[in-house]
């Protein structure tokens, strides 16, 4: 999940993987998969940028489990 600001609000979380578009209006506007849209206080680059972060924390100990799981069981624990 990434935290956002409402344009007109407080904080809350997303799901980056509903994300299907973000327009750059005066605002920036998420539209989802889902059909819904949120107008955030973040910018366009802001918004990619925290999910480009998501995306590698949790692809990171994938990574590190396939290598270890890949090297045997003789691998040392990272």
């Amino acid at each position: 999940m990434i935290r956002l600001t409402r344009l007109k609000g407080g904080p809350f979380l997303l799901n980056p993987d509903l994300i299907e578009h973000v327009e750059i209006t005066p605002d920036t506007v998420i539209n989802l998969t889902t059909g819904h849209q949120f107008m955030v206080r973040e910018s366009a680059e802001e918004v990619v940028s925290r999910v480009l972060e998501f995306r590698r924390a949790i692809s990171q100990p994938a990574a590190e489990w396939l290598l270890a799981s890949e090297a045997g069981p003789s691998a040392p624990e990272r």
